[in-house]
C-alpha cells in the first residue's frame, strides 16, 4: 500500500478512507456547528477531529484526504477508502485508529486523535469508542435518522465485489465509489465459505453468490443488500468447489460449476432458489474440472470451458447434444491438472448479439474468440500473463481482460488489465496500481471499470491497515472506459482476498 508521506500532519482519525473527491456541497448540506451528526456523536468528532489542521474542510487534504465536519462529508471516505460502513463496524476503519484496546476490536496507528503541542490530544476513552462503535452498528445515521446511501434502493448503480476470505460481499456506491455495505454471506458460522463469484441479474434486482467451500448458491436482492434465499446445491454434489454462475437472460434461472475432476452443471430456479436434479448436466467424466460458463440466447445450449486442457464444452440444457471443441486445432482433450503444454482455458464471456463467445486461455496467455454457430476459431489475442477474468462495455467496444501474473511496468506492482477494441481486435495494456488483479467490473451508466487486486502474495503491497478478517487485504481501482486512465489514481482497500465483481445494471 502507498505510503503517507505527511503522516505527521495527520490529526483525528486520519485512516483508511477512500481518497474522495473534493465535492461542493448544495446548499442543503453546509456544514453546520453539530455537522448534523447526532449529538453525542458530533461531541466526538467536530470537537476532536475536525478542528483546525486535521480533518475539517480547510486541511483534510493533509489529513488523508478525510472530512469530519459534517456526516455528509463523512461518507466520501478518505484516501484508503470508506471509513465508515453503516451497520458494520468490524469493517469500519475509523474505529481501528480511535481503538486503544485490542480487545474491543482491530488497533491502528497512528492512534486518533494525534496530538501536538498546539493542541494536546487524549486518546478516545472507551465510552467514546463505544459511542462510535454503536452508532456505526446501528447504521450511523445523522440527527435525523436518516442512513447514508440507503435512498433510491431500486435505482442506486452498485458494484458488488466478493470478499473470499471473509465470507463478505462489499457494495460499493457507484457515485460515491465506497463500500456503502458489507452484507455478510454463507450459510454456516463454522467455517469460512469462500464466496467465489458474483453474478447480477440483467434487471438489477438480484445478485447471486456462489461458494468454494459451501454446499449453497446464494441470493441478494439488491435493494435491501440482504440475502433473501439459498439454493441447496450440495445434495447435487458434496464438496463441489462452487465457481462460476451464469444467469439465464430474463433471470428465470442460475447455473453454477461444480470445479471438480468429476464437475456438474448445477441448475437452479430463480424463483424458488431450488436445485433441480433433473436439469443436472455432467457427472462422471462428462466435465473435468468445469469452470467458465456461457450459454445461447435461448438458454438451451451452454458452453463451458474445461480448466485443464483445450477444451469447451457444448451441450445441450436436455442433455441430448454433447460435444467437445477443441479451442487450439489440436485433438480435444482434458487433464486433471494445469499442462503447459495446453491453453488451459478459465474464463468465457458471450457477445452482445450471441454470435461468438470469447476465452481466455491461462497457460498460453491469449484471448481465442470462437463463433457459437460453426464452433470454429476466429481469432486469437495475446496478452498478458496468467489472463482470467473479462468484462465487456457496451458503450465502448472494448473487452477488458485482467492479466493476474503479468510483470508490471509499475515498480512494486504485477499484473496488467488488456483492453482489446472487439472491433478491430487491436489491443492496449494498461499498467497501475494493481497487484494480482482478477475481478473485473464495467459501470457503463458512468463510463468506468472497476479493477479488483487480490493481492494474495505475501510479496504485495503491505495493506493500509489491518482488518477484522484475518489476512491480507486487496483493493480496487477505477479507470475511465473512454480514455484507459485512472479515474482519479485511488486505491480503495477491502477485507481479504477480493475476488470476483459485478455492476448493477450494466
Amino acid at each position: 500500500m502507498r505510503r503517507y508521506f505527511f503522516l505527521w500532519l495527520l490529526c483525528c482519525i486520519a485512516l483508511v478512507g477512500l481518497l474522495p473527491s473534493c465535492v461542493h456541497k448544495p446548499a442543503s448540506q453546509i456544514v453546520t456547528a453539530d455537522g448534523n451528526f447526532p449529538q453525542d456523536v458530533a461531541r466526538i468528532l467536530i470537537s476532536k477531529c475536525a478542528v483546525s489542521g486535521c480533518h475539517n474542510a480547510a486541511s483534510y487534504h493533509n489529513a488523508s484526504e478525510l472530512r469530519l465536519d459534517s456526516w455528509d462529508a463523512l461518507f466520501d471516505g478518505g484516501s484508503s477508502g470508506a471509513v465508515v460502513v453503516p451497520y458494520n463496524a468490524e469493517n469500519s476503519p475509523l474505529l481501528y485508529f480511535v481503538n486503544t484496546d485490542a480487545a474491543a476490536g482491530p488497533v491502528a496507528t497512528p492512534t486518533m486523535p494525534e496530538s501536538t503541542t498546539a493542541l494536546p490530544q487524549s486518546p478516545l476513552t472507551k465510552a467514546e469508542y463505544n459511542i462510535l462503535k454503536n452508532w456505526i452498528a446501528n447504521g450511523a445515521p445523522d440527527k435525523n435518522g436518516n442512513i447514508a446511501f440507503a435512498s433510491d434502493a431500486g435505482t442506486r448503480q452498485k458494484i458488488y465485489i466478493s470478499q473470499q476470505g471473509c465470507d463478505l460481499m462489499a457494495v460499493v456506491d457507484a457515485q460515491r465509489h465506497v463500500v456503502m455495505r458489507y452484507i455478510p454471506i454463507g450459510a454456516s458460522a463454522a467455517k469460512i465459505e469462500s464466496p467465489h463469484c458474483v453474478r447480477t441479474a440483467s434487471d438489477g434486482m438480484y445478485a447471486y453468490a456462489s461458494f468454494l467451500n459451501g454446499d449453497y448458491i446464494q441470493k441478494i436482492d439488491t435493494r435491501t443488500d440482504q440475502v433473501v434465499a439459498g439454493a441447496n446445491v450440495g445434495t447435487l454434489k458434496a464438496n463441489g468447489s462452487w465457481n462460476i454462475l451464469y444467469i439465464a437472460p430474463a433471470d428465470t434461472a442460475v447455473v453454477s460449476s461444480s470445479w471438480v475432476g468429476d464437475g456438474i452443471l448445477a441448475y437452479i430456479k430463480s424463483s424458488t432458489m431450488t436445485a433441480d436434479p433433473g436439469r443436472t448436466l455432467g457427472g462422471g467424466s462428462t466435465l473435468v474440472y468445469p469452470h467458465g460458463i456461457a450459454s445461447n440466447r435461448s438458454f438451451d445450449t451452454f458452453f463451458v470451458t474445461a480448466q485443464y486442457g483445450n477444451v469447451v464444452y457444448k451441450m445441450s440444457a436436455d442433455g441430448m447434444m454433447y460435444k467437445q471443441l477443441s479451442v487450439n486445432g489440436s485433438p480435444a482433450s482434458t487433464s486433471s491438472d494445469s499442462t503447459t503444454n495446453a491453453p488451459n482455458p478459465h474464463e468465457i464471456l458471450m457477445s452482445s448479439d450471441y454470435s461468438h463467445y470469447f476465452i481466455t486461455c491461462q497457460t498460453t496467455n491469449e484471448v481465442r474468440i470462437m463463433n457459437a454457430h460453426t464452433d470454429s476459431v476466429i481469432a486469437h489475442i495475446p496478452v498478458g500473463a496468467f489472463p482470467q477474468e473479462m468484462a465487456i462495455s457496451t458503450t465502448v467496444p472494448y473487452l477488458f481482460v485482467s492479466c493476474m501474473e503479468d510483470i508490471s511496468t509499475v515498480p512494486g506492482m504485477r499484473g496488467s488489465i488488456y483492453a482489446i477494441n472487439y472491433l478491430t481486435l487491436e489491443t492496449h495494456a494498461i499498467y497501475g496500481d494493481f497487484y494480482q488483479p482478477h475481478g473485473l467490473a464495467v459501470d457503463d451508466r458512468n463510463g468506468l471499470l472497476y479493477i479488483v487486486s487480490t493481492n494474495a502474495n505475501p510479496n504485495g503491497p503491505a495493506p493500509h491497515h489491518a482488518t477484522a478478517c484475518a489476512g491480507r487485504a486487496g483493493w480496487y481501482s477505477i479507470y475511465d472506459i473512454h480514455t484507459l486512465q485512472p479515474f482519479n489514481n485511488r486505491r480503495y482497500q477491502l477485507t481479504v482476498m477480493p475476488y470476483s465483481a459485478a455492476a448493477r445494471f450494466r
